[in-house]
């Protein structure tokens, strides 16, 4: 589709926008006119630098090619789309080292495979262009899904790792187009190609950077080109994938887009200096060669417009090049006096013309490749430690407040390997606001090596050189090391320090959102929301078990009229058979619970036996005044619209956390000193992820959690609620497929996670027959030609009863021949008769035989299963915690050591965890004392820790009353 080009041109245009430039200290010129180190300065202080103008490169190769031969290939590849329907993907490679394309058993049962040697050109064509916008005619094939099951023989590498953090089970399904039957390439069809190529392997270099198999890296970059997302591929292509994680797979994507950048920069820096005239055969290899954003800048800054150039520059100007050559090729025919010209500044003296050789020299050894790959391994293996200190003008003049804040890194030193990721985001949020100064310690030891190497091994003449030849080489090399090389390192290493934490951030301020959002939801309750307050009052909201708005109020607990406002709420309790009560954690929350908690102590609320629960309130504000909440309740002032949302966040909790901006929920950590374009994409994801695996009712869903289905975006959403306001419900997938806008591709993405009330359905049919009978009746004496016009609709809006499983519809024609085989019909889906059933053959004959036997893959059958035996109306989050219902209230004073408490997990950091004990403080449990015994089996199976919403048993280490701080220690996960 040519649709595919532009999404991905679009994601990495605002990846690199000046919106979300990188750290400033990548800004900084590799050469500087004075002699000192140069230092690497706060974001703030540095001016953002024009990006490049966008240049329009020529594409020899498409110009060679002739219009024949472009015309045969289209020609060629439409008959190979016709005939072999798509391609399939390479999934992990198996012992023997050929390739082989398995085609689709399409034409007939008996048609035989086609190998490497038939079609040699069709892996060649699939290629990986980010930001091509013509896609030639691939998209043919993007229109479908494609199919990855083996035959006979174990094609795919089975590996047995850790499950999705959502409980999925633990193998899952591969499949495809029109066509369940696919087949699997066996192993990697060579190299993939990019549109910007670089001296570097694609596949080979995501690899090393995200430490996954390359074959696992090939296949994810061809399914993110066609255009899948991260819910889909960790469901339905988990065996092309290796069983990643959706963590893992974003990890990949974002590395994925981070070397286009840097390939896409670099062309367009070539084609700039072609134009300028500054582009030589060296200098076109040192661009090739980047692999960073760093590596790129450092060697194109020298010839950014608008420099007055560097001192190598302004020495070749003056014709020395030859001279510096001539001194590492041919010394002995090198004499500098005869550069020496009386009338031209920088060539009066022999010294002057000695000084522009050495920068020449300086220049060539600071941008060789193998130069600074020896530096770089020589530092590995060093001890390279970072400092901070305290900034003499903070000391004087700055806010002790705030200084205090950083007392912990006013005289911190560190190694490199092992500090901390929020160590690094408090150094540089510390450094941002004045309060420190940081800097990269390499040791001498280094240098010395690097010297000594440089002289002697890497840049030794090839002639005998003279003792004042000799000097000028090594007055170069620690030349080159002091003004360019270690200020290179320093920039290098505080970028990748920094890019880490970062990215570690955004990883935990996601998982911790995924852990919140699936938050077990509590069904059947009717619930008081309270919104505390001070001046204002109290916010009361009465919601129904379908949430629905029953009432709302104002009450004034804190004013001295306590007594009679708890009239007012034990009369409203009473009245709608209310008995929880959801207290948000904001101003005024303390005294709030303090005040039900002692009314529920007493008893005053009987006959109920109200309980009451602490619910995060964070972005309940901003949501109140929003758009989206001036739809849902246009007559609801927007105090009051907050105690609604907050007793929504208990009763369904993903259904109301959607409707707020992620950042916004406030379960990260230094979320304002990340990348805002990285934070926004990984949250977004997160939460798109959460709502796909636990699906929606496509009849009763909201349009806000609609759009967050994969597949699926606003324009998308809105034309599904305004079809079903038309038409009526879905009766089954197939019905999507009708609305405007909504492609194969789309259907192919969101169809697995959309579900279907089949009580709803089979009542609204059969009343919709018995309509139509009407009709039929009182038309007997009509036209007899309009009576065949109503079968052909009805016939094809059958419910299905697989409709309410995770199977995808490209997996029903084997769910259907599984059914056959174990003796079963859809009427006993999600009934135990079922499970019974299915373990009666899976136990007989095994999960691969019977994989075998329907000619499927272990992880299709695997998943057809689950959909099958899972019980109707069947939550993912069940499994997960449940709000802390209480009674009674522990005040900060009752704490002492040695306390046993329970509580609820807030906050997740890489420090440490937040625990709510109820004392109106959050604890903190050290990273320390979180240990994999203290976990239980499942959350070390998952790989998660501790996560916001889970409750844990605490023990008190230490409590610190002038401030506030209380130290626990993780008995158990309850």
């Amino acid at each position: 589709m040519s649709s595919l080009p532009r999404r991905v041109k679009c994601e990495a245009k605002a990846f690199t926008s000046e919106d979300d430039e990188p750290p400033s200290f990548l800004n900084l010129t590799s050469e500087s006119e004075e002699e000192e180190e140069e230092e690497w300065e706060p974001k703030s202080k540095i001016a953002k630098r024009p990006r490049l103008p966008k240049k329009s490169e020529a594409k020899p190769k498409k110009a060679a090619v002739p219009q024949t031969a472009v015309a045969k290939k289209r020609v060629k590849k439409e008959a190979m789309i016709k005939e072999e329907m798509d391609m399939s993907l390479p999934i992990a490679p198996a012992e023997e080292n050929t390739m082989q394309l398995l085609k689709p058993k399409e034409e007939d049962a008996n048609s035989t495979r086609k190998t490497l040697n038939q079609k040699p050109e069709v892996p060649k064509k699939r290629k990986i262009n980010s930001f091509q916008v013509k896609n030639l005619k691939s998209s043919k094939c993007d229109e479908k899904p494609s199919t990855s099951v083996p035959i006979e023989g174990n094609l795919v590498k089975h590996e047995k790792s850790e499950d999705f953090a959502f409980d999925e089970p633990p193998l899952k399904k591969i499949k495809s187009t029109t066509n369940p039957e696919g087949k699997p390439v066996k192993n990697l069809g060579g190299k993939i190609k990019e549109e910007f190529e670089m001296n570097w392997d694609i596949v080979q270099a995501l690899s090393e950077i995200t430490n996954v198999e390359p074959w696992v890296c090939a296949n994810l970059i061809r399914l993110f080109q066609e255009e899948n997302t991260i819910p889909f591929i960790a469901r339905y292509r988990k065996e092309l994938i290796n069983n990643l994680e959706a963590d893992a797979l974003r990890e990949v994507q974002q590395a994925l887009e981070e070397l286009r950048t840097v390939a896409k920069k670099t062309h367009m820096a070539i084609q700039k200096l072609k134009k300028e005239g500054k582009l030589s055969e060296s200098l076109l290899t040192a661009l090739l060669n980047c692999r960073t954003l760093e590596e790129l800048d450092h060697v194109t800054t020298p010839y950014k417009t608008g420099s007055k150039g560097t001192k190598a520059q302004r020495a070749r100007q003056l014709g020395l090049e030859p001279a510096a050559l001539s001194l590492l090729q041919n010394p002995m025919e090198l004499n500098l006096f005869s550069y020496v010209r009386q009338n031209t500044a920088g060539l009066k003296t022999i010294q002057e013309v000695e000084a522009g050789v050495q920068h020449i020299l300086a220049d060539i050894f600071a941008k060789d490749k193998d130069t600074l790959d020896f530096i770089r391994k020589l530092c590995q293996q060093r001890y390279i430690y970072i400092q901070s200190a305290l900034a003499k003008v903070s000391s004087k003049s700055g806010n002790e407040k705030d200084i205090n804040k950083f007392q912990l890194y006013h005289e911190f030193s560190c190694n490199i390997k092992n500090i901390q990721h929020h160590q690094i985001l408090a150094i540089n949020r510390g450094e941002n606001l004045k309060i420190l100064t940081v800097k990269v310690n390499i040791p001498d030891g280094v240098k010395n090596e690097f010297c000594w190497w440089c002289v002697n091994e890497r840049w030794r003449p090839k002639q005998f050189l003279k003792p004042e030849f000799m000097r000028i080489l090594r007055n170069s090399v620690e030349d080159a090391y002091k003004r360019l090389i270690y200020p290179l390192l320093c920039r290098e290493f505080r970028s990748k320090l920094t890019s880490d934490a970062e990215k570690e951030s955004v990883m935990m301020f996601g998982r911790n959102l995924r852990q919140l959002l699936l938050t077990s939801p509590v069904r059947g309750r009717t619930l008081m929301g309270v919104d505390p307050g001070y001046r204002h009052g109290c916010k009361l909201a009465i919601i129904s078990p379908t949430s629905q708005i029953l009432h709302t109020d104002v009450v004034y607990l804190h004013s001295g009229q306590g007594f009679r406002e708890a009239e007012k709420i034990k009369r409203l309790l009473l009245q709608f058979n209310c008995s929880t009560v959801v207290i948000g954690n904001g101003t005024a929350c303390r005294e709030t619970e303090a005040y039900f908690a002692d009314l529920i102590m007493k008893k005053y609320f009987a006959p109920l036996d109200v309980v009451y629960c602490i619910v995060s309130e964070a972005g309940a504000s901003i949501y109140s005044v929003s758009p989206e909440a001036a739809k849902e309740m246009p007559d609801l002032d927007p105090n009051l619209r907050s105690a609604v949302s907050i007793a929504r966040r208990v009763q369904d909790p993903l259904a109301e956390l959607v409707k707020i901006e992620p950042k916004h929920i406030g379960v990260g950590m230094y979320q304002h000193d990340v990348s805002q374009t990285l934070l926004k994409a990984t949250l977004d994801s997160v939460v798109q992820e959460c709502v796909s695996f636990v699906g929606i009712d496509i009849n009763i869903c909201s349009e806000i959690l609609l759009r967050h289905i994969a597949g699926l975006n606003a324009n998308r959403a809105k034309n599904i609620i305004e079809w079903r306001e038309k038409n009526g419900p879905f009766i089954n997938r197939e019905q999507l497929k009708e609305v405007k806008g909504l492609g194969p591709k789309s259907f192919q993405q969101c169809a697995g996670f959309i579900r279907f009330n089949q009580e709803y359905i089979k009542t609204f049919c059969s009343n919709r027959k018995t309509e139509l009978g009407s009709h039929a009746l009182s038309d007997k004496a009509g036209p007899q030609g309009k009576k065949k016009s109503k079968p052909t609709p009805s016939a094809s809006r059958q419910p299905n009863p697989l409709d309410q499983t995770c199977i995808h519809p490209e997996s029903y024609n084997i769910a259907m021949r599984f059914l056959s085989l174990i003796g079963g019909t859809t009427n006993d889906i999600g009934k135990p008769d079922m499970q019974q059933k299915v373990n009666a053959v899976t136990q007989k004959e095994g999960l691969e035989s019977t994989a075998k036997r329907l000619n499927t893959t272990v992880h299709t059958l695997q998943l057809i299963i689950d959909g099958l035996t899972e019980p109707e109306g069947f939550d993912i989050r069940t499994d997960f915690d449940k709000p802390d219902f209480k009674r009674s209230i522990v005040c900060f004073e009752d704490l002492s050591v040695g306390t046993i408490l329970t509580g609820k997990v807030e906050n997740a950091t890489p420090f440490g965890v937040f625990v709510d004990i109820g004392v109106g403080k959050s604890g903190l449990i050290p990273v320390r004392n979180i240990t994999e015994a203290k976990l239980s089996k499942v959350k070390r199976r998952k790989s998660l820790g501790l996560g916001p919403g889970e409750r844990v048993e605490v023990k008190v280490l230490n409590v610190d009353i002038p401030r506030l701080r209380i130290t626990l220690d993780l008995i158990r996960v309850l």
